[in-house]
């Protein structure tokens, strides 16, 4: 784990930092009930326990929810430095590419659409508070 990753964690609580280690470790994207199944030994016991923890990790831009899925990925940024994923934050678009083969699920930012669609957005006076694309397809290891 990367040092900002450690010091992000630090200012968490126990609930959070588990759920949030336990995104970052996991393979795929995990829904909230997969999570508290993978932390029953580590004292999570309720749902409420990991939707709290999932809804602040949300919240400071560590975590995002795949809305098509209905589960949940540690940030890209959260393995970078602190400022780098405060910065993330602020951008406001997250773009996920999802292989509905095997599951990987990878993110990034593209400047060139967030300036398209916050620029649509202004055009129309409509406040963009964030955007989260998600594309679905196969990825380059399930299309061999």
């Amino acid at each position: 784990m990367s040092r900002a990753a450690s010091q992000e964690q630090t200012s968490l609580t126990k609930n959070q930092s588990l759920v949030l280690g336990a995104l970052m470790r996991a393979d795929a994207p995990l829904s909230a009930y997969a999570i508290l199944d993978a932390l029953r030994d580590d004292g999570l016991r309720a749902p409420l326990q990991v939707y709290r923890a999932l809804e602040k990790l949300t919240e400071v831009g560590v975590v995002h929810r795949l809305e098509s899925l209905n589960a949940f990925v540690a940030c890209h940024a959260a393995d970078h430095d602190h400022q780098h994923t405060h910065a993330h934050i602020h951008a406001g678009v997250t773009v996920f590419a999802i292989c509905e083969a095997c599951g990987k699920v990878d993110e990034f930012e593209d400047a060139m659409i967030a300036d398209r669609l916050y620029g649509w957005a202004r055009k129309a006076d409509f406040d963009a508070a964030s955007t989260t694309i998600e594309v679905r397809g196969t990825c380059k290891s399930c299309a061999v």
